[in-house]
């Protein structure tokens, strides 16, 4: 299967926002939902993204931004990695993740982080072969009410 990964440009915001929402649906969270196209195209200074396609269809993503932590400096913070169910198993989440590091070591982070939900063990998994340490000190602290 070939898969060809490039960056994504203002007209895939609509294939991006189907992907958010295939990933919110397999995380039970579509009800969370509260993000559009219209809110992703006025915020897209904000955000990358990088697309897997296949054939011309796009198949997976892999959304991130920049941010910067006290302790380490500029880090990569991988927000969505996710691939359609039906291609899943074919390397394409991994394509994804090396895609990730190469722009962390391009762009000189410190670190990649992401977030995994717990009962996710499949992920998890994924993550742990990828390399990455899963944190079990940390709690996540979001105040939406503004």
């Amino acid at each position: 299967m070939k898969i060809e990964l490039r960056k994504a440009t203002d007209k895939d915001i609509p294939a991006i926002f189907g992907l958010i929402r295939e990933l919110a649906i397999y995380e039970d969270g579509l009800d969370r939902v509260t993000n559009s196209e219209e809110q992703m195209q006025a915020e897209k200074d904000f955000y990358n993204c990088y697309l897997a396609e296949h054939d011309g269809k796009i198949i997976g993503m892999a959304l991130y931004y920049f941010a910067y932590y006290t302790w380490v400096g500029k880090s990569l913070y991988l927000d969505d990695l996710f691939v359609k169910e039906e291609y899943r198993g074919k390397k394409i989440g991994s394509q994804l993740m090396q895609k990730m590091m190469d722009v962390a070591r391009e762009e000189k982070c410190s670190r990649l982080r992401l977030q995994v939900l717990n009962w996710n063990s499949s992920a998890i998994e994924f993550y742990k072969k990828s390399g990455f340490m899963i944190d079990q000190e940390w709690y996540n602290c979001d105040y939406i009410d503004f």
